[in-house]
């Protein structure tokens, strides 16, 4: 039996893993994501997801039952060879914001598993590319008040109102939002749970 354990407090995150009705528990990883001395946005994803992951497993070892996984996951946005997390205030968003007006950039995912009993990790990302579009007269002051950048890599969230900004994306929309359950699902199926098994004591109605 797969026991989940998900080392974020994102909401978006939550809401993932529920829509593929997997069972879970929230353990938020509290760790330094300092993206200096990174160039790579790719592997500092991976990293971080990596961190999180074992920052969490380490205070379960010893005491988790069989099957019990962490999931680290960590998303930024990269264009221009610069790593955009989440903004630190108006002003850094509203700079965020405007370096991708009318523009390409990536949105990269990293995700961790680690078998809390052998400690193994299993690591990997998800890069989907998305078209941001010239913004109407005052819609950047309009969007920065309703508060909701402030707590997403890039200063936007796609599933809200930044989604009035986005013209088109190349990939997965779900790595956009924070957890590209596609990826997950497959990372799982390599860990011996296939995709749905952990459906089987449910219903699928």
């Amino acid at each position: 039996m797969l026991n989940l354990i998900l080392a974020s407090a994102s909401p978006r995150r939550i809401e993932l893993l529920k829509l593929i009705n997997l069972d879970f528990e929230v353990m938020p990883a509290n760790i330094n994501e300092e993206s200096e001395g990174f160039n790579d946005a790719g592997k500092y994803v991976m990293e971080m997801s990596k961190r999180k992951a074992l920052y969490v497993a380490k205070k379960l070892k010893g005491k988790a039952a069989e099957g019990t996984y962490v999931l680290g996951a960590d998303t930024v946005v990269s264009i221009d060879g610069i790593i955009l997390g989440k903004p630190t205030d108006k002003n850094h968003a509203f700079r965020m914001l405007k370096l991708m007006e009318n523009r390409w950039h990536e949105v990269i995912t990293g995700l961790t598993l680690v078998n809390v009993n052998t400690m193994k990790c299993r690591t990997d990302s998800e890069m989907t590319k998305v078209k941001i579009s010239s913004y109407p007269k005052g819609f950047l002051d309009r969007y920065l008040s309703t508060r909701e950048p402030y707590d997403k890599a890039g200063s936007y969230g796609i599933q809200g109102l930044g989604s009035l900004m986005v013209e088109c994306i190349e990939g997965c929309y779900f790595n956009v939002m924070g957890l590209p359950v596609f990826r997950l699902s497959r990372m799982l199926e390599k860990e011996g749970y296939e995709v749905l098994s952990w459906m089987e004591s449910k219903s699928l109605t």
